[in-house]
């Protein structure tokens, strides 16, 4: 039997959008190898969940959920999705998500994929057209099997898949060319670093070789000589003949307990280090390594200081906490500073004072090399930001402009634009960049602003006749597949008309949009596909609807959006809009200024009207037409008649 995502993961923390895509999955049922390092979890859905979100739950789980368990954690999707969802509809909503996943199996395949260009004929065939490369003659089959297992095993729809080949124009020949040569330098790159890598391990085992049998040497020179000795002298005795400046204090200690120059405090060690991410409680004894990006002394009793730093790995960041002499600081203080990178061993504890995670009775820390890798922009052909916001953007740019520009002219950019929100402060500290740079650099610098108007001439009324207040009106609303009229659908209209300030008829119907409803839109609307498969689609509704118009003229709330999607319609079936329409927003800045907000549910409490099933058609066009009706009276009440 199965059972809801969230009730067999209950403490799973993910994000809001993960938790409304999957508040209805079901899972069907979870299964793990002999190893026990394998879990499989089989989820059952309605509605299609992005590939790459499937991920980030896998990740999720193996991260929370077993954090202590070197285990590989695999969902498997199975859909059962609605007849919208015919191959051609499919194939357009699950691309990117296709991409990705087949850019996990092997990046050739995908890049295969990401240029070919395709169509679909009757209905089920699939025609991809693959570049003709020797290449893409070795890995159509593995493309196209996989292809088809996606549409056939995880959403049970048939589709049969036919391969053509074009040939490449000079111009990506010449762009793979340049790919080509960018990707086997990058490769002898990598390959020089595993040899140098490779040769100072060596150097590094037999210095450590070398040590050992120096230890050794000097053991057995110890035991000769204890040997000779018939009373060897205590460790008290040896400590006075030494002057007293040299004498240990009781209690004290070395902090480096080893030979290694890289050894900052503590005995050797060489654990492996795990992702701060991963550490998510009270571990035990950990290794990590990482970067100090902040440091703090403070000292206690007894001549002793507490050092408190925090470290990243660029994963998360925790804080480091030791107690020592006064009298170690001075060799500490050298080697653990802001932007030193070291590796630390140290148990995790809850601290008592301050309640958070951090590392504790640590045993060893070492200095390393910088880890971090900086980015690179290997694309032959370098893009221009055309949109760049510094920290002078209030509330949302946080670079300084000079460090943005360099970036960008380090990576071979020609020009970069600073376009600050509402300001041009950034712009001196581009120029002077660009004046300390060669004469002869091309570099640039475009300088733009985003800069904020204020539309003043929005009319109420637009192509207005004249036309009485009093005249029959059209209050109507439409849920749509999206914002677009040009690339979404109608999927409901609902109308009332007014006369004399009184509602004397309805339109309501769903229209099918032979398009499946997004998911997000199903949330919003309550409209799912099963609602709309068997009503007319918009050729046939939109006629009726025009009918129902007649003359009258056009109310709705943001008429703007409503009406567009209607004119947008007529033009596509070769008819010539001319309506007189109303917007209710502009009404409501006009007649209720007080509000901070003009949304139709904010204006309907304003004015006391009941909206029931907000973002139904119907019901939304049946709140606007009271609006409308009581705007009218107080425009009336300022004499205004038209």
């Amino acid at each position: 039997m199965n059972k809801p995502f969230f009730e067999v993961f209950p403490t799973l923390k993910v994000n809001d959008e993960m938790k409304i895509m999957f508040r209805d999955v079901e899972v069907e049922k979870v299964s793990v190898n002999r190893q026990r390092d394998f879990l499989r979890i089989h989820i059952f859905s309605r509605h299609v969940i992005r590939k790459q979100m499937i991920c980030s739950v896998e990740k999720l789980i193996r991260d929370q959920l077993f954090s202590n368990q070197p285990i590989q954690i695999q969902i498997v999707e199975d859909y059962q999705l609605s007849e919208q969802y015919t191959p051609e509809n499919l194939m357009s909503e699950y691309f990117d998500s296709l991409l990705f996943e087949v850019e996990q199996k092997s990046r050739v395949e995908c890049n295969m994929l990401k240029t070919a260009s395709f169509h679909f004929e009757n209905e089920n065939v699939l025609c991809l057209k693959l570049m003709d490369t020797v290449v893409a003659e070795g890995k159509k089959e593995s493309l196209v099997h996989t292809i088809k297992a996606i549409f056939e095993e995880r959403f049970h729809v048939p589709i049969d898949i036919r391969v053509e080949y074009e040939e490449i124009r000079e111009s990506k020949l010449k762009y793979n060319d340049l790919r080509l040569q960018q990707e086997v330098d990058a490769i002898l790159e990598r390959n020089q670093e595993l040899h140098r890598g490779h040769d100072q391990k060596e150097q590094e085992e037999s210095e450590k070789t070398a040590k050992k049998e120096h230890k050794k040497d000097a053991s057995k020179e110890r035991r000769t000589s204890a040997e000779k000795t018939e009373r060897p002298e205590t460790k008290q005795q040896k400590e006075k003949k030494l002057p007293f400046a040299e004498r240990k204090r009781e209690g004290s200690y070395t902090p480096r307990k080893s030979d290694d120059p890289n050894m900052i405090f503590g005995r050797d060690f060489d654990d492996a280090a795990i992702e701060l991410s991963t550490v998510i409680g009270e571990m035990g004894e950990i290794t990590i390594r990482g970067k100090v990006i902040s440091f703090d002394t403070r000292e206690i009793r007894n001549e002793k200081t507490i050092i408190m730093f925090a470290v990243t790995d660029f994963t998360d960041t925790i804080m480091v906490k030791m107690f020592v002499r006064n009298e170690q600081l001075p060799t500490l203080l050298g080697d653990i500073k802001p932007g030193a990178f070291l590796k630390i061993k140290g148990v995790t504890t809850i601290d008592k004072f301050d309640g958070e995670l951090t590392i504790g009775s640590v045993a060893g820390i070492r200095k390393i090399a910088d880890f971090t890798t900086s980015r690179k922009d290997t694309c032959p052909e370098k893009r221009v930001e055309l949109h760049c916001h510094t920290k002078m953007s209030d509330m949302d740019g946080v670079s300084e402009v000079q460090d943005i520009v360099k970036r960008a002219h380090d990576w071979g950019h020609k020009a970069i634009a600073i376009t600050d929100h509402g300001v041009v402060q950034a712009f001196t500290d581009a120029n002077h960049f660009i004046e300390r740079l060669d004469k002869n650099d091309p570099f640039k610098i475009i300088y733009g602003v985003e800069a904020y108007l204020v539309d003043d001439l929005k009319d109420v009324a637009v192509n207005e006749k004249g036309q009485s207040l009093d005249d029959t009106y059209v209050v109507f609303d439409l849920e749509t597949t999206g914002f677009s009229p040009i690339s979404d659908k109608i999927i409901e209209i609902g109308a009332v008309k007014v006369e004399n300030g009184v509602i004397t008829d309805r339109f309501s119907t769903f229209v099918n949009p032979h398009i499946p409803i997004p998911f997000k839109i199903t949330q919003l609307t309550s409209i799912n596909d099963q609602m709309v498969m068997n009503a007319p689609d918009i050729e046939q509704v939109l006629p009726e609807f025009l009918a129902f118009i007649g003359d009258s003229v056009l109310v709705a709330h943001n008429a703007g959006f409503d009406v567009g999607f209607i004119e947008q319609n007529m033009r596509y079936q070769d008819m010539t809009p001319d309506f007189t329409s109303v917007d209710t927003v502009a009404m409501a800045r006009i007649l209720l200024p007080t509000l901070s907000k003009f949304k139709l549910n904010i204006v309907a409490k304003a004015l006391n009207i009941s909206l029931e099933n907000h973002h139904r058609a119907v019901d939304d066009a049946g709140a606007t037409a009271e609006i409308f009706v009581k705007f009218v009276k107080m425009l009336e009440e300022r004499n205004i008649l038209t």
